[in-house]
């Protein structure tokens, strides 16, 4: 059997029990937003305050959960997280005001930012280096599959029997994602043991691509946060439907664009991938009817399918294993922190300059993530690469 193979029973499992606990992940993605407004008549800026306390804790989280992937047993980390975050959602149904459910946000994403970073860190143990950009894509493709499905069944369930049936829901999903955690076995990585610091906790030479997702995502964490309000607005009756398009088209360019990464690099394949995000938001800023908002879902799921999986093999690429652990909690947090950015800023631009005026800048800030992915991204991760293949060949 060819050690360069990724679809192993163990990385089955893995994704198989990852794309569980997605679900359940997603499952809060439209939701939240209509839960806070019918529950708590919550207006956009406790709205967004709430998404980003969550993902605050995730990046609080990361670079400690890096660390102790790094120095500890990973399957262990990654077994406790799992179980810590299906919890979580059994304090949903019992939140009684604002303040608890801000408290539960924090709580449950530093339980997403342990389980998360786990989760890509193994996956990266069970794949070659020659084959890390097809199988990381693979893995999260995997991912959308559950962004895909989360969303229309979280809208349906909550519809037709409320929220807390719909968190309980959550819980079962976890629990069958458990069973393969169960079945599991992962490589014997010995932690190597070492002090609690910033070096410890953080792979430098993951910083300038880690920057570099933080602001392509800025614009994503803001479109997820408030797209089911939009859709609302101009007359989608399920917003659903948007995360179901969006998702189809990131599976589809997932499939080959890792592939063409591991032949031919992230130059080309970033490039296109960051001109069909731009032209997503201009989309769905310009047209603003059903027809408009579903085209851009497909546009922005073709370029959002192609970043994350090139950037994290860029992240991972010329990383020594007792360092995956630091190399994606620090990759991850960025991206948390663009997540989390236009989680908190989308609403209050909202009130200010419109829907079609917060998509325009989006677009501004895609530019800008392509700006600096051609000046000083890729030229940083060449030198590297060069670096690597001259030590390797003495």
């Amino acid at each position: 059997m060819s050690k360069d193979r990724i679809l192993t029973k163990n990385f089955l499992f893995l994704t198989i029990a990852n794309l569980l606990m997605a679900v359940a992940f997603y499952f809060m993605t439209p939701v939240m937003a209509l839960f806070m407004v019918d529950i708590f008549g919550s207006g956009k800026d406790e709205i967004g305050m709430v998404m980003f306390v969550f993902t605050i804790a995730a990046i609080l989280m990361r670079p400690f959960s890096g660390y102790l992937l790094d120095t500890m047993n990973r399957y262990t980390v990654y077994v406790l997280s799992f179980i810590l975050f299906s919890l979580a959602f059994l304090g949903y149904p019992i939140a009684f005001s604002f303040a608890f459910l801000l408290v539960l946000r924090f709580l449950h994403g530093l339980t997403w930012g342990a389980i998360n970073t786990a989760g890509y860190t193994l996956a990266v143990d069970l794949i070659s280096e020659r084959r890390r950009g097809e199988g990381l894509g693979i893995f999260g493709l995997f991912m959308t599959v559950a962004m895909a499905i989360g969303p229309m069944m979280a809208m349906s369930i909550s519809g037709n029997w409320g929220y807390d049936v719909l968190f309980y829901s959550a819980v079962g999903f976890c629990m069958l994602g458990f069973i393969f955690v169960m079945l599991l076995k992962t490589p014997n990585i010995k932690g190597v043991r070492k002090a609690l610091n910033l070096k410890s906790m953080f792979e430098r030479k993951t910083l300038p691509v880690a920057f570099n997702i933080m602001l392509t995502q800025i614009p994503y964490g803001g479109i997820i946060s408030f797209v089911a309000l939009y859709g609302r607005g101009i007359g989608v009756t399920n917003s659903g439907t948007f995360f179901l398009i969006l998702s189809i088209c990131i599976i589809v360019s997932r499939i080959l664009s890792g592939r063409i990464f591991d032949r031919f690099g992230p130059r080309n394949i970033t490039f296109v991938g960051l001109i069909l995000v731009m032209i997503g938001f201009l989309l769905i800023g310009y047209f603003a009817t059903p027809v408009g908002f579903h085209l851009a879902a497909i546009v922005l799921g073709f370029g959002f399918g192609v970043i994350p999986p090139t950037f994290q093999a860029m992240a991972n690429r010329n990383i020594s294993p007792e360092r995956r652990g630091a190399a994606n909690s620090t990759y991850l947090m960025f991206f948390d922190s663009g997540v989390g950015l236009g989680m908190l800023f989308f609403g209050a631009l909202i009130d200010v300059v419109g829907y079609a005026g917060t998509f325009y800048l989006s677009a501004a800030i895609q530019l800008l993530a392509l700006i600096v992915f051609f000046t000083v991204t890729l030229p940083r991760y060449r030198r590297e690469n060069e670096i690597s293949l001259h030590y390797s060949s003495k």
